[in-house]
């Protein structure tokens, strides 16, 4: 018999835990918030955990939580369908400037970030007005379905921010692959309008339970039962946040690739390689024979042959990978490498001179605002994929040269 590579982690009143967090570092309190999870009454067959797996908000990230006739809008969190997109280029490492500033400058301005959003006076966005129009025209009909029932989602920054990158691990990366070929990619969400989405839904679900609530292992694990008053509303609304974090990355890639064709003089051919996929995320999937609901809380799809993107820390690895379909992972995979360490502990333990160390081989910021995100913050991303070499392999591995944080 098939010896497994997850750990079975047995609750007591609840479901399984199933871990592929072999060589990985797991904290006790992210465990024991995967405990509250597998005790609520809903949980199909069992949680599924990837190596990544660290304590969130309302939900452990790097978990993969299957549902049957409810859905917990904290555990999806409030960066609905954040995620990534990748695109290889006809480009190969000599072709790029030696000096690469100048094309981390062209990209800083093309894509509003952190607190440059808005600027737009200044040249951002200026070359991509007719790629955001036309995704906002795709999403504007079924928003307005949705502000008819939510009218306060109406006053938040939807359209303006569709094309802008946000801000703490976001980032927009030049890297080579293993053939040392040129590839761009980047990491973002549903931003302002994800955030209020969740944060609505989230907060109506803790209302609707507000007699039950004390009885919850954690109140952020108030949820909406199918056929419920809100139920459909937030099915409607998460999926809707899913596709504008989707349209999004889209935008912004355009926009990069866009800002690298007037700093890089060779013509070249963008997307020959392209993928684009979620991981805080929730929809219908088929496990076991049966529909059940899927959230992935720091988690990547991985059906078989389906491609994703697991990014390493900045300055680490990523890389691009094929799902093995792993039926007992519910066809999942890690999101990226997973902190070991809170943001406030990250500043505190490193210093500039650190990030300058550890990032010495990337174009990038080196300033006290990104210690936080330094990779000695993060899980070693080598472990990380081994610990999940039953839901993927490998299909390249690449390396960051140009790295913009939001």
């Amino acid at each position: 018999m098939k010896e497994h590579s997850y750990q079975l982690l047995e609750v007591a009143n609840g479901k399984p835990i199933k871990l592929w967090t072999q060589g990985v570092p797991v904290e006790e309190d992210a465990k024991q918030q995967l405990t509250n999870t597998a005790k609520m009454p809903f949980i199909f067959k069992h949680l599924a955990v990837m190596p990544d797996v660290h304590l969130g908000k309302g939900s452990t990230i790097g978990s993969v939580i299957p549902t049957v006739g409810a859905i917990i809008p904290a555990a999806v969190g409030v960066d609905i369908g954040c995620g990534m997109i990748a695109a290889r280029t006809s480009l190969v490492a000599a072709d790029l400037p030696d000096n690469l500033h100048a094309l981390r400058s062209a990209i800083e301005k093309a894509v509003p970030h952190g607190k440059t959003f808005g600027k737009r006076d200044q040249g951002a966005w200026s070359d991509v007005p007719d790629q955001a129009d036309h995704a906002w025209k795709a999403l504007a009909g079924r928003f307005k379905a949705i502000t008819d029932k939510y009218p306060k989602l109406e006053k938040t920054n939807n359209r303006n921010h569709l094309g802008t990158l946000g801000t703490g691990n976001h980032f927009i990366e030049v890297c080579l692959d293993e053939a040392q070929r040129v590839w761009f990619m980047l990491h973002s969400g549903s931003r302002g309008v994800g955030n209020a989405i969740g944060n609505t839904f989230i907060e109506l679900a803790q209302a609707d339970m507000r007699q039950h609530i004390a009885n919850l292992p954690d109140r952020d694990l108030a949820y909406f039962e199918e056929g419920s008053k809100h139920f459909d509303d937030y099915v409607e609304a998460v999926g809707w946040a899913q596709d504008f974090a989707k349209q999004n990355r889209a935008v912004m890639m355009h926009a990069v690739i866009d800002a690298a064709r007037k700093v890089i003089g060779k013509p070249f051919e963008a997307n020959l390689e392209a993928v684009n996929c979620h991981h805080n995320y929730v929809q219908k999937e088929r496990h076991f024979g049966q529909e059940v609901l899927v959230t992935r809380k720091g988690a990547v799809s991985a059906q078989k042959g389906e491609l994703g993107i697991i990014p390493g820390s900045m300055g680490a690895k990523s890389y691009i990978v094929r799902g093995l379909g792993n039926e007992e992972a519910f066809c999942s995979c890690s999101h990226g490498a997973g902190r070991t360490m809170s943001r406030t502990k990250a500043k505190k333990q490193f210093t500039v001179e650190d990030q300058i160390r550890a990032t010495a081989h990337v174009e990038c910021r080196k300033d006290k605002d990104v210690i936080d995100e330094i990779p000695m913050a993060y899980k070693n991303i080598d472990a990380v994929m081994e610990a999940q070499r039953e839901l993927v392999e490998v299909v390249h591995t690449l390396r960051q040269v140009v790295c913009v944080k939001g």
